[in-house]
């Protein structure tokens, strides 16, 4: 799997966007500075990474998914995970009527998949399982840590830039600090927003070959665009901060540019996926 490189486009990523925040630390405030500030991303990060459950539950209003209320989710999560020799994740249903699912939790031992009522009305039970393999894909691919970083340190390479600005990089280098406190946000998003969407395109393929049924997937996500732009949410902080773990970008189109977007074209998910299956679509 992975025929798209994605992990080592990750790993480069990564560096990238570390490098970055160091850069920033140095640009502002010295050699002191840039090591305090790659101290203070990594205690963010496993802040973050550590509480990332809780977070995006809460963002959802998300409550225990009952067994009884929701079976078909139950049994397919439990098929799914038995067939990866996975624990069982808790499973939670969010009460609003946008469709959408995300997995979190930092390790498969502390899991949480989460879906919407909207995408368990909008979703035939085929499609849900393709949807559910996803998401236990990005747990098992340890997504949650990667977009831990991602988003912690992206988040202190704004809120820096900033401040240090004000204390100390004006006098180093005014026009230096003034360039980093206006671009380093900018880019530290980008190489955000470009972690994120390889995360995706891996856990379309590998929640695809779980499954055995890419066609499956495919059929949802187009279901998923379709919903997503009838039934958005609100574009709140909160949900911002929790919008990469989701399986489809949850907002209007017109409230976040394709070149800030966490996720990937639907219509190159889709194709990837009919690729995979070599076969004709899912209607």
């Amino acid at each position: 799997m992975h025929n798209h490189f994605n992990g080592l486009k990750t790993a480069a990523l990564f560096g990238a966007i570390f490098t970055l925040l160091l850069l920033v630390g140095y640009a502002l405030g010295g050699s002191m500075f840039m090591w305090i500030f790659g101290l203070f991303g990594v205690g963010m990060t496993a802040y973050t990474y550590w509480n990332s459950d809780k977070l995006a539950i809460k963002a959802m209003r998300a409550v225990p998914a009952d067994p009884q209320q929701f079976p078909q989710m139950y049994r397919i999560v439990q098929e799914l995970s038995q067939r990866a020799h996975q624990p069982m994740p808790k499973l939670f249903v969010s009460p609003t009527a946008a469709p959408n699912a995300f997995a979190t939790g930092r390790n498969p031992e502390h899991a949480a998949v989460c879906c919407t009522e909207g995408i368990l009305q909008l979703l035939d039970e085929r499609e849900l399982r393709g949807v559910l393999g996803h998401e236990l894909m990005h747990v098992y691919n340890r997504d949650i840590l990667t977009g831990s970083v991602a988003g912690a340190i992206a988040g202190i390479i704004s809120s820096v830039a900033s401040i240090g600005l004000w204390f100390g990089g004006r006098d180093r280098n005014p026009i230096a600090a003034i360039a980093v406190a206006l671009l380093a946000p900018v880019a530290a998003m980008v190489i955000q927003m470009a972690i994120s969407r390889t995360r995706e395109y891996d856990a379309d393929e590998d929640g695809a070959s779980l499954t055995g049924d890419p066609l499956a997937l495919a059929s949802a996500l187009r279901k998923l665009e379709t919903g997503v732009q009838n039934a958005p949410l609100e574009p709140t902080p909160e949900l911002q901060n929790a919008s990469h773990m989701m399986i489809a970008n949850p907002f209007r189109a017109r409230d976040v540019s394709t070149f800030f977007s966490t996720h990937p074209p639907m219509a190159e998910r889709i194709a990837r996926l009919e690729g995979m299956a070599g076969g004709p679509r899912l209607h």
